[in-house]
């Protein structure tokens, strides 16, 4: 699962360092494999003597006319091959996005998988998702409409509002991105400029029944935040997207189609996103399959079965990344140093998801941040430290995350290499690529946000 697994462990320049490291990377392939789609799926997924149960609804299929298949995200393809394995020719059709590059992984029989562009939206995901609304088009009350979301969902699955343009849409996003936007910020914005998002399938689909099955890649498993939320209600207003805008210093220079919009929802002219107390809910469930913690808590229990106190100790890191690394140093230490808040050998797991303000030209990602402002107060401790993004992906970089350990400020130095350098211009990538510490997974096919691990031993 981890490329080059052999040439990480031996980075380490002692024996303590090489054993840390081959059970930060054993622990944290567990990790990925629990939150695997298709076993997600296949929990929560199943007939029952010509039943479908999803969860705890029971469909007779003698009362189901259609099954339509629609959705996407970084977990798709996954998803809809572990669907068609159970439902077989019960599907009716269906049409489902998945990121650019990942297509031919995947057989699909009954469902079309459309090809789509991450992190900015292409315009290959905005044909896909019209495809997914003429599939679910004049569908009745004895139809069901299984979306399968996950992470990524956002970009993947673009459709602009009226008077939007693609070009601008994607400008946005790339400000927002460059900008430290949180993901729940960077949603609030495109639910209010599409079409699609903010329960506006959902809507699209009514009257019939609606269940989306989701791979969360949100703190907190908000469903109007998860692939900004296509069958769920949204929370966030008009007013929300403009403070956001605002709070970045974007809402002054925005596109004028993007300013008329606001303005225009702002005064009721232009319909607001689907609310909680919208009736086309009462035929919609959303459920949660995987989500963070769920990768968080296997991951622990592989660190106990290593022999490691271990404990996860929270699921809602968040914050700017170079200053979270020097936290999870400090951590560290108190590990080392004190036994807080257990003694070693300890492994604590944290999960969340960081964000990056840009302000050098170099090439990086949140995770490989994390890791590379956890070095100089790492220094000299039996400790590892490894930032992960469970999709495979770490910013616009072909790395899921870095490792480091209590040798890496002397390995670096050595190589001439200056952490507070390489920080200041946001080039963690080619710094860890030339320390050779780079974490490679390619896309994995889930996505429920990021892991650290920090490993310690006395």
């Amino acid at each position: 699962m981890i490329n080059g697994k052999q040439q990480l462990i031996d980075n380490g320049l002692t024996p303590k360092y090489r054993k840390l490291r081959q059970d930060a990377l054993d622990i944290i392939e567990a990790a990925l494999e629990s939150v695997d789609p298709r076993k997600a799926v296949n929990d929560i997924l199943r007939i029952e003597d010509d039943v479908l149960v999803i969860d705890k609804l029971r469909l007779p299929f003698d009362e189901l006319e259609k099954i339509m298949i629609v959705g996407g995200g970084k977990a798709s393809g996954i998803m809809v091959e572990a669907v068609e394995s159970i439902l077989g020719d019960q599907i009716t059709g269906g049409n489902v996005n998945v990121l650019r590059g990942t297509k031919d992984r995947y057989q699909s029989n009954w469902v079309n998988l459309n090809p789509a562009g991450h992190p900015v939206p292409d315009e290959d995901g905005v044909q896909g998702v019209k495809d997914m609304l003429q599939s679910v088009s004049g569908l009745s009350k004895n139809d069901l409409v299984l979306a399968l979301i996950s992470g990524g969902g956002s970009a993947i699955m673009p459709l602009p509002a009226p008077g939007v343009a693609l070009e601008i849409l994607q400008d946005l996003t790339r400000k927002l991105l460059a900008a430290g936007a949180t993901i729940n910020e960077l949603n609030a914005v495109r639910k209010h400029l599409s079409s699609f998002k903010g329960g506006q399938l959902a809507r699209e689909c009514s009257p019939a029944r609606v269940v989306s099955l989701i791979l969360s890649d949100v703190i907190g498993d908000p469903l109007d935040t998860i692939a900004s939320g296509p069958t769920a209600p949204d929370s966030t207003t008009f007013q929300t997207a403009i403070d956001v805008l605002k709070k970045y210093s974007l809402w002054d220079n925005a596109a004028p189609q993007i300013r008329d919009r606001f303005e225009l929802g702002l005064k009721g002219v232009i319909s607001e996103t689907s609310k909680p107390n919208d009736p086309v809910f009462d035929n919609v469930h959303n459920v949660i399959i995987a989500n963070n913690l769920i990768a968080a808590e296997a991951a622990s229990k592989k660190a106990n079965e290593l022999g490691y106190n271990s404990k996860v100790q929270s699921t809602s890191i968040d914050g700017e990344a170079k200053q979270v690394g020097e936290l999870f140093s400090g951590i560290a230490r108190d590990l080392i140093n004190h036994g807080k808040p257990m003694k070693p050998p300890a492994v604590l797991v944290l999960g969340g998801e960081t964000t990056v303000t840009v302000t050098g030209s170099g090439v990086g990602g949140r995770n490989q941040e994390v890791s590379l402002s956890s070095i100089p107060g790492l220094s000299g401790l039996n400790c590892v430290i490894l930032a992960l993004g469970t999709d495979g992906i770490d910013g616009p970089t072909d790395a899921a995350g870095a490792m480091v350990d209590g040798a890496s400020l002397r390995r670096a130095q050595e190589l001439g290499l200056d952490v507070t350098e390489y920080l200041m211009d946001n080039d963690s990538y080619n710094f860890f690529k030339k320390l050779g510490d780079l974490i490679i997974t390619g896309p994995t096919g889930t996505n429920v946000n990021d892991l650290t691990l920090i490993l310690a031993d006395g």
